[in-house]
């Protein structure tokens, strides 16, 4: 079981940016996947971004070519880097992790408004 801390979320103006970091407790270089998933009010949680061990990204269509997913084996940290934030990204945001368990962070608020 790996115990997941997110950090970096907020509240920014559409259009600005955040970038939202992921501790796990121990080594992540043999974690299959990492990602992040959001759940805004009244509805599902859903799929943001996930990396791969050898560093190959997959993001939602809602969110390409604005979010950088990236993971630091070295830190055991992964990085979600949120760029041209609207306000339909504003959702509680999840880290995750799956290896030989899927594990789950406590989450972090991102809230995106003028």
């Amino acid at each position: 079981q790996v115990h997941l801390v997110e950090s970096g979320g907020g509240l920014v103006q559409p259009g600005g940016s955040l970038r939202l970091s992921c501790a796990a407790s121990r080594t992540i270089f043999r974690i299959n996947n990492m990602g992040w998933y959001r759940q805004a009010p009244g509805k599902e949680r859903e799929l943001v971004a996930t990396v791969n061990r050898e560093g190959i990204p997959n993001y939602a269509d809602s969110v390409k070519g604005r979010f950088t997913i990236s993971r630091d084996g070295a830190k055991n940290t992964v990085y979600l880097q949120m760029n041209s934030l609207k306000p339909e990204d504003t959702a509680v945001y999840y880290c995750m992790s799956a290896g030989a368990s899927i594990d789950w962070g406590q989450g972090t608020q991102v809230t995106v408004s003028s």
